[in-house]
């Protein structure tokens, strides 16, 4: 299951570079998570980069 980013979002960029699938993109008005490629950091990472380093905690769990 892929993670999402809430409307709570600041637009930080925070989370962009740290995604190792690089599944992370800018939008309008939040960054956006691609569904099909996210694999929240299993294989790579023992938790979602996203999530720890979003500032706002808003890379959830839909």
């Amino acid at each position: 299951m892929a993670l999402i980013i809430t409307e709570e979002c600041i637009n930080c960029g925070a989370c962009e570079p740290e995604c190792p699938t690089e599944s992370i993109t800018s939008g309008d008005p939040v960054y956006v998570i691609d569904q099909d490629t996210c694999v929240e950091c299993v294989g790579s990472f023992d938790e979602p980069q996203c999530a720890a380093v979003c500032p706002v905690d808003c890379c959830v769990k839909p």
